[in-house]
């Protein structure tokens, strides 16, 4: 068999020239091109990798800004629940306050209602033995109740018994202003001589006195001096009715 070198010749100058032009033409933009691809893939890459720490970071940050809400929100439930514990406790302090003040009110009301009733009962019943006993002495004497009574106050002063009178006697010697003598009522001039008389020939001596009416004596007369003092009223003779006044207002 022949070979056509010429043939030949041709067909391997094409094929160079043909490998030159896809060299040239086709695989040196291909090889171009998937350089650049290549290149584009890394670009996308390093930002996919750089976007994912991004991500990774912010979600690192969310996570400890959850935690740290998470904490401020049990701090905050915390306080809140002391303080609501706190409130409380204060309005039930309050209220028992409130309560015990009420309570004492109260008893303070009824311990005044009660002291009233039992000043009104006495004194009403005071009035009543006054008037009974004024008008017993003055259908069994020429007296009055007002004029018994000084008789009385001077026999009292003259039978002092020795202890009483020492004493007194001690008190108007030391007193820097002269005594006092209180009545129920304002006691006329030949009374308050007499009582005058009665305190003189007592203690043997002259008596400076100082005569006061005193509406809360309980229709007595008393001599005071120094802080001693003798006295005499009814008030001795109603001890037990107003003991057992006190028992019946006690026991309604």
């Amino acid at each position: 068999m022949l070979i056509d070198w010429f043939t030949v010749g041709a067909q391997a100058l094409n094929f160079l020239i043909l490998v030159w032009l896809m060299k040239r033409f086709l695989y040196q933009p291909i090889l171009h091109a998937i350089d650049e691809r290549e290149k584009g893939i890394a670009t996308e890459i390093a930002n996919a990798a750089r976007k994912e720490a991004e991500a990774q970071k912010q979600h690192d940050e969310f996570q400890h800004k959850n935690a740290e809400f998470d904490q401020q929100r049990a701090a905050l439930l915390s306080k809140a629940a002391s303080e609501a514990q706190g409130e409380r406790q204060r309005l039930l302090d309050e209220a028992r306050k409130a309560a015990a003040d009420l309570s004492a009110k109260r008893q303070e009301t009824l311990r005044n209602e009660e002291q009233n009733l039992h000043l009104a009962i006495t004194r009403r019943t005071q009035q009543e033995v006054f008037a009974i006993a004024r008008k017993a002495l003055s259908d069994l004497a020429t007296v009055s109740l007002e004029e018994r009574l000084g008789e009385v106050f001077t026999r009292r002063l003259r039978e002092m018994d020795g202890k009483a009178k020492e004493a007194l006697g001690e008190a108007l010697k030391t007193a820097s202003g002269p005594g006092v003598v209180r009545s129920t009522f304002d006691l006329p001039a030949d009374q308050r001589a007499a009582i005058q008389n009665a305190l003189n020939e007592t203690f043997s001596a002259e008596v400076r006195v100082r005569f006061e009416t005193a509406p809360d004596l309980v229709s007595g007369i008393e001599f005071t001096t120094n802080g001693q003092k003798v006295a005499w009223s009814i008030a001795d003779y109603l001890a037990s009715m107003e003991k057992g006044v006190e028992e019946l207002v006690h026991g309604t």
